[in-house]
Order: C-alpha cells, then structure tokens, then sequence
C-alpha cells in the first residue's frame, strides 16, 4: 500500500505562525505520511539559518494575553512601540515553561523525519534572498514543481 502524503503550503513569517506547518508536518511522517511543505512569500523567514521570529499580537484578536489583556486592554495599544518585542518575550517564556519545543528544533526533527522542505525559487529571486542565508538540506523549486506533488496528496493544507 502507498504511503499517504500531507502537502503544507506555509506563507507566514512570523513566531505564532512558524510552528503550525512543523509540527503538522514532523506528526504527519511519525505517522507514515510522505510529506513535504513548500515555503513560499514570508514563509521563506522560517528555513534561515538566523531565526529572528516574533509574534504578531496586533494581527491576532485571537491571541490569549496575561492578564486577561486581550479583554480590557483596547487593541490600538498593541501599535505601541516595543509591544510586539513584549509579547514576543512573553510567548517564549510561556513556551519555555511548558516545555514546547523551539522552532529550530521542530525544523531540525522535520529534516531527520525527511519531510521534504522546499523554497519557493520565484520568492528567493523576487526579494534578492542569498541561498547562503538559508539552512542546508532544503530544496528550491517553483509552485509547479510543487503541485506535482500537491496534486497527489490525500491532504494539502495552507497555512
């Protein structure tokens, strides 16, 4: 029997958005799924070398706060300068004290699971991105390329 296949498009750039195709994609082949997830736009932020991700409270009304801020804090105030940094922070401690692994390492088990992790070369060009600026052992490839594979998956997610 063929081996199912998950197909992950990730497009954001960011600490709350880097770790839904990581781990969906490091669970998928735990359970057998031949998978691969195609980095595109500022998804690509996630397959650098340099991590400099942080969360995007203002963006995200759905955002549990401390406190209970997300009820009485007004939104406008997460516009305030050094918010975002503040809530970064915030987010990492949390994610440290429940023992959640970091991104890097949920990247680093996704290579070892060989869950194919591909650059959008139509990205890397359009921003002028050095492929040295980049993990090793990924690919680069364009949205045919990636559809090929897409097309034949039992699921395909956009994330």
């Amino acid at each position: 029997m063929e081996a199912k296949k998950l197909a992950i498009i990730a497009t954001k750039g960011s600490l709350d958005w880097a770790y839904p195709p990581f781990i969906l994609a490091s669970t998928a082949s735990a359970l057998g799924y031949e998978t691969q997830v195609f980095f595109t736009f500022y998804g690509l932020q996630l397959l650098k070398k340099k991590l400099h991700l942080e969360v995007t409270p203002l963006g995200n009304p759905g955002m549990p706060m401390p406190m209970g801020m997300d009820k009485w804090f007004p939104v406008l105030g997460m516009a305030l300068p050094g918010m975002q940094a503040v809530m970064t922070a915030m987010m990492k401690q949390k994610m440290k004290q429940k023992g959640v692994a970091s991104v890097e390492e949920l990247r680093s088990l996704c290579q070892e699971a060989e869950v194919k992790l591909i650059a959008c070369q139509m990205t890397v060009d359009l921003f002028d991105m050095d492929r040295n600026d980049f993990i090793d052992g990924i690919e680069y490839a364009g949205a045919a390329a990636f559809f090929e594979f897409a097309g034949e998956s039992d699921i395909c997610l956009y994330i």
